[in-house]
């Protein structure tokens, strides 16, 4: 891990929606270490600060990185605003992973609303290259409206492999699928609860919905997996900005288990 950013150069800038793009980062030298799926990196856009941005992708060369970002403050507008051959710095990697080894031998269901599909494609990309060692494999995924969904192409690339659904809350005249909550969407996850892993990314209302009515269905709460958001400054554990009770999340999240989420975020604006 280094705490110290280290210079990456933008490559390639893909618009997503009108307000989010995913930006390809090659090391100017020497790349970071290897991110897990689910950790994140600290991104300065110069000379706005940097931002905590979780890790969407990474590059045929193993050495870059891609970050999905969405234009939402001073620092993420610069980011938003970069072209190629512009440069960041990035340090890193900083938190929990997806914890892939706990899935194995098991079905698997990702659930994503709006931009929490981001950090959980580095999962699903892992997940459907080592088909063989999983059971069924399911992917469901909401926005806000049909131009906020993210990944449109390689979603239906997954749907070759996977069984993909997609929702909206707000249709588009010409949309023809599904109207509704990504929760709707949870008769098409697999149907064996004792062997499937669940994990989960979104606004936070989503997933507390969602994680409840799949330990309902009977999926064991540490069996689903939450990537939890709060402010991190410092992506080491020092400033507490990022707790949530116990937890600080740059160091003991984002992702942790619903067993251990549950009590946590039963709590008012804890």
């Amino acid at each position: 891990m280094s705490r110290l950013p280290l210079p990456y150069t933008v490559t390639k800038r893909e618009e997503e929606t009108a307000d989010t793009v995913s930006l390809t980062l090659e090391p100017v030298a020497e790349p970071l270490p290897p991110f897990a799926p689910g950790q994140f990196a600290m991104v300065y856009g110069f000379p706005r600060g940097e931002v905590p941005l979780s890790v969407s992708g990474t590059t045929v060369t193993g050495r870059g990185l891609v970050h999905t970002v969405r234009a939402v403050g001073a620092v993420t507008r610069a980011l938003h605003a970069l072209r190629a051959g512009q440069q960041v710095g990035v340090r890193g990697p900083f938190g929990t992973g997806w914890d892939l080894p706990a899935a194995h031998g098991h079905d698997v269901l990702v659930v994503a609303g709006g931009l929490g599909l981001a950090p959980l494609r580095p999962l699903i990309q892992r997940v459907l290259a080592d088909a063989p060692q999983h059971g069924s494999v399911s992917v469901l995924i909401g926005a806000r409206t049909p131009a906020d969904l993210l990944y449109r192409e390689q979603s239906r690339e997954w749907g070759r492999t996977a069984r993909v659904a997609v929702t909206v809350d707000r249709p588009a005249p010409d949309w023809t699928g599904e109207v509704g909550v990504v929760t709707d969407l949870l008769d098409r996850a697999p149907r064996r609860p004792g062997r499937t892993t669940a994990f989960l990314c979104g606004p936070e209302v989503m997933m507390r919905a969602t994680a409840r009515e799949l330990v309902r269905r009977g999926i064991p709460a540490p069996r689903v997996r939450l990537s939890l958001e709060r402010t991190m400054r410092c992506g080491t554990g020092h400033c507490g900005q990022c707790q949530l009770g116990p937890l600080l999340l740059c160091r003991d999240g984002p992702v942790v288990g619903w067993d251990r989420a549950a009590p946590l975020l039963a709590v008012r604006e804890l």
